[in-house]
């Protein structure tokens, strides 16, 4: 039996501003490093037997303080990137409704099936993680994995864990920054057993505003 940990990167400036932010690569804000700072420390002793890693700095330097308390690398892979943003990476949604108002139209009315202009569906993304969920049980018999991703790659991974249809990852799933999900792989599936925990962070930085 797995356990499957799947934790969001800490805080960036993108995210503080709610601005898209798939293949952009911004480092953490100095709260974003107190958030990895204050998970290593709270699960060290969580043993974690290995820790799969979106290559994006952000998620690196989260990953990086347990990784550092384990002495283990993180094992990096591609499949767990964020989902690509196309044109309207950086900016907001008003500056990309202004800047593009048909094609930003278009993709609010299905933010799963269809991607931004240049970028991926929720789907795509939905194949990849898929790739990396199906390596990760080949090459774990048992034992507490931790995936550090990002928001919407994490969504999306619950909805197939839970069966749930894709589309409904943004209306059905939150995940906020640094926070920790939880799974139970077992051979007739997975058991959800927590969402969205944050209770690893100190006050203050719970509180912050910002996704």
């Amino acid at each position: 039996m797995i356990e499957l940990y799947l934790l969001r990167h800490g805080q960036t400036a993108f995210s503080r501003e709610n601005r898209f932010c798939g293949t952009t690569d911004p480092p953490l804000s100095d709260d974003g490093v107190a958030m990895a700072e204050a998970f290593g420390a709270a699960h060290e002793e969580t043993g974690f037997q290995a820790v799969y890693c979106s290559p994006m700095l952000r998620t690196r330097t989260t990953a990086a303080p347990i990784c550092r308390r384990l002495e283990v690398e993180p094992l990096l892979d591609e499949g767990l990137r964020e989902i690509s943003y196309g044109e309207f990476e950086t900016l907001t949604h008003d500056e990309a409704s202004a800047k593009d108002p048909e094609a930003y139209a278009y993709w609010q009315a299905d933010m799963a099936s269809r991607g931004a202009p240049g970028g991926e569906t929720a789907f795509e993304v939905a194949a990849r993680a898929a790739r990396v969920l199906e390596r990760i049980r080949c090459e774990r018999a048992s034992g507490r994995v931790l995936i550090v991703s990002h928001k919407a790659t994490i969504r999306i991974m619950v909805c197939a864990l839970l069966g749930l249809d894709v589309r409904l990852f943004r209306d059905r799933i939150d995940q906020p920054v640094a926070a920790l999900s939880r799974f139970v792989l077992r051979e007739h599936g997975a058991m959800l057993t927590m969402l969205g925990d944050v209770s690893h962070l100190p006050p203050h930085l719970r509180q912050l505003e910002g996704t």
